[in-house]
C-alpha cells in the first residue's frame, strides 16, 4: 500500500507511529530549525523510539558516507520514519541507502511500514543522462544520472520497480515551514555536498571517483575542483568547455581519497549565473580529453557500471564521436521524463535543458 500524505509526521495518526516500536532512519539534516529538534526527538519524547539508524561518525568527515545497518536492526519494529536530504543523482550514497532498506523490507512478508518526510530537490526538477540499459545493482533504481524527482517520488517508483508489499507512506515536503522554507539545506546533506551549487556539478563530478582523477574529495569544494599529481596544466582554451562555464587552473591537495596528502593539479569548474550547465556530458568530454593526453588516466569498470550505458562507454573508449552520444543523452532525457511523470508527487515536473 502506497499513500501521499499532506500533514506533518508528528500529526500522523497511525497507531505504528503513536504507540509502535518505531526507528529513525535519518541523517543531520532531519533538523527541524522552527521547533529546535530532531525528527527522533518526537518518538522519544512518545516513548515509542527504539533506535536511532545513521551514519557512524563525525558530520562532514569524508569517510562518513554511508549508513550501515543490517537485517537484526530492523526485527520487531512497526515503523521506520527516513529523512534524508537527497541531492538528485541515482548514485547519491545515502539514497542508495534507503533503495537498501526498502529492499530489505520487501523481503519480509512482516515488514514494518516505512514512512519518507520528503524534502525538496535541490538539484530541482531539472534532468541529466540516461536510464541504465544494463542492469544496474539492486539497490540503485532504473533513473536518469540527475533524476529531477523529489526522494518521496523517487521511493514511490523504487517501491513499484521492485513490486514492494509493505506499507510506504511519503510525507509531502510542503506540509512542514521547514521543508517549504527548504531550511534543511542549509545543513550539508554529506561530507562531499558542502552547498547548493555542488548538486549542480555532482551528476558528472561524481564518476571522477571511479577514475584516476580525484574531484577533489577532502577539499572546500568537491566536484568544482578535479585533478591528480600526473597532469600538467594546459591554456584553459584548449579545454572542453561549453557555454556558460569557465575554467580555472588551479591546485589543491586533498585530505582524502587516491591522494591524500599529496599535490594535485588540474582545474576548477566556474559556472556563471545564466548558464545551463549539462553536467554529465561535459565530465564525459572532459574525461575523454585526458583520455587522450594521458596514459596515467585510468577509467575503472566501477565507473562503466555506474554509467550503465553502453553508447557513453564506447564514448569514452573513443570509439564514437561526441555529436553522437549527444544525440543519444538527448532521445533518453525524453524517455526517461514520460516515465517519471507516473511518479510525481507535485504540480511541477522534470524538464530537460535544450
Amino acid at each position: 500500500m502506497f499513500s501521499f500524505r499532506t500533514t506533518p509526521i508528528e500529526d500522523q495518526l497511525d497507531r505504528a507511529l503513536t504507540e509502535g516500536r518505531v526507528a529513525c532512519f535519518c541523517t543531520q539534516n532531519c533538523w527541524d530549525p522552527y521547533r529546535g529538534r530532531y525528527l527522533y526527538d518526537i518518538f522519544r519524547e512518545r516513548g515509542n523510539l527504539v533506535r536511532v539508524i545513521r551514519p557512524s561518525g563525525s558530520e562532514l568527515t569524508p569517510d562518513t558516507s554511508h549508513i550501515d545497518f543490517g537485517a537484526a536492526e530492523l526485527e520487531g519494529l512497526d515503523a521506520i520514519v527516513v529523512e534524508i536530504q537527497d541531492v538528485g543523482s541515482r548514485y547519491f550514497n545515502y539514497t542508495r541507502d534507503v533503495m537498501r532498506l526498502m529492499s530489505m523490507c520487501a523481503r519480509e512478508a512482516d515488514a514494518p511500514a516505512i514512512y519518507i518526510v520528503d524534502h525538496i530537490n535541490p538539484a530541482g526538477r531539472v534532468v541529466e543522462g540516461t536510464i541504465p540499459a544494463v542492469e544496474p545493482d539492486i539497490w540503485t533504481p532504473r533513473v536518469a544520472h540527475r533524476h529531477g524527482l523529489t526522494l518521496g517520488e523517487l521511493c514511490q517508483l523504487y517501491y513499484s520497480e521492485i513490486g514492494a508489499k509493505f506499507q510506504l507512506h511519503v510525507i509531502s515536503a510542503h506540509c512542514s515551514a521547514a521543508g517549504r522554507d527548504m531550511l534543511p539545506w542549509v545543513i550539508a546533506p554529506a561530507s562531499d555536498i558542502p552547498g547548493m551549487f555542488t548538486c549542480e556539478l555532482y551528476p558528472g563530478g561524481g564518476l571522477w571517483n571511479n577514475t584516476t582523477i580525484t574531484p577533489a574529495i577532502g577539499t572546500a569544494r568537491p566536484y568544482e575542483y578535479f585533478g591528480a599529481p600526473f597532469i600538467k596544466t594546459e591554456d584553459v582554451r584548449f579545454l572542453p568547455t561549453p557555454k556558460g562555464v569557465m575554467m580555472r587552473p588551479c591546485s589543491f591537495t586533498p585530505s582524502a581519497g587516491i591522494y591524500s596528502g599529496r599535490q594535485c593539479f588540474g582545474y576548477q569548474i566556474m559556472l556563471t549565473p545564466d548558464g545551463q550547465y549539462h553536467s554529465l556530458l561535459h565530465t564525459i568530454r572532459l574525461m575523454r580529453h585526458f583520455a587522450d593526453r594521458y596514459s596515467q588516466f585510468e577509467m575503472s569498470d566501477a565507473l562503466f557500471a555506474k554509467l550503465a550505458d553502453p553508447v557513453i562507454a564506447e564514448y569514452l573508449k573513443g570509439s564514437l564521436s561526441f555529436d553522437v552520444v549527444q544525440e543519444h543523452v538527448k532521445l533518453e532525457e525524453q524517455k526517461w521524463i514520460r516515465k517519471a511523470r507516473r511518479f510525481l508527487l507535485y504540480d511541477d515536473a522534470p524538464y530537460r535543458r535544450k
